[in-house]
């Protein structure tokens, strides 16, 4: 899909998932620190509220000692289906600078399920700047660690 002002300055990766929903939602919501990031990286949330107006707080780890936290909010938490964050709000309802929001979400299709992962943006330089910096190589990365993860279940 064409980044545009009429889809959010959209990017966005997909997958067949050869197991039910029910299954990558698990993976998705009670395994999000196994997928999240792409290996050798990995993810600690510190908090993760599952509900919409919730915060949330990762912090990925490099394997080079790089350490960069990610606070956010949950704008959307649709129990079996989609989970949305964004870091346009920490904390206490605190405007940030904003870079995205995301969106992941999974539907039933033929004998499994599609996994989307979206990330829309506030304007056309963010979205540029984040295809540049690996958004398909990152995004597609974790993905298909999600992907390798629920049809191991």
């Amino acid at each position: 899909m064409t980044a545009t002002a009429e889809n959010g300055w959209e990017l966005s990766v997909t997958r067949f998932v050869n197991a039910p929903p029910a299954k990558v939602w698990d993976v998705m919501a009670n395994h999000i620190e196994e997928w999240w990031c792409p290996k050798p990286w990995r993810a600690e949330f510190d908090r993760l509220e599952r509900r919409a107006g919730g915060a949330s707080n990762c912090t990925m780890y490099g394997p080079d000692g790089e350490v960069h936290p990610h606070p956010g909010f949950v704008l959307a938490w649709d129990e079996g289906r989609r989970f949305a964050f964004t870091d346009a709000i920490v904390g206490d309802l605190m405007p940030a600078g904003a870079f995205m929001i995301g969106i992941w979400d999974i539907a039933p299709e033929c004998h499994g399920s599609r996994y989307t992962a979206t990330a829309r943006h506030w304007d056309e330089v963010s979205a540029t700047r984040h295809a540049e910096m690996g958004f398909e190589a990152g995004w597609g990365a974790c993905a298909d660690q999600l992907v390798a993860l629920a049809e191991a279940r």
